[in-house]
């Protein structure tokens, strides 16, 4: 093979090798390639996504706002409830006080 036979072979085999890459190149920008209708896709999902972290935002707000509501009124069902249960507990030693007063009365008569 002489010299000009081996330039022609390298030339044919870089031409080769170039159009073989920008080949290569245009099936991985073809299918990597995003569409209209793929991005209009991705937007909506992520205005759905957007939507449904403000709902859940706003939902954990109101259970920890209601949470909050319950635990106050439990507080003061449960200070009502001591309270109740004071006046009952003097109620029945007073009525203990008075069922002595009225059996001394009956034993002295």
């Amino acid at each position: 093979m002489n010299r000009n036979e081996f330039v022609v072979a390298t030339a044919i085999v870089l031409m080769l090798a170039f159009t073989l890459g920008w080949f290569a190149n245009w099936l991985v920008h073809r299918f990597r390639r995003v569409s209209a209708s793929d991005m209009g896709e991705l937007d909506r999902l992520a205005q759905s996504l957007h939507e449904a972290e403000e709902t859940r935002d706003q939902a954990l707000l109101y259970v920890e706002q209601r949470e909050s509501e319950l635990m106050n009124q439990l507080s003061q069902t449960e200070a009502e409830l001591r309270a109740a249960m004071e006046g009952l507990r003097d109620a029945r030693h007073e009525a203990e006080e008075m069922r002595g007063y009225i059996e001394r009365m009956h034993a002295k008569s």
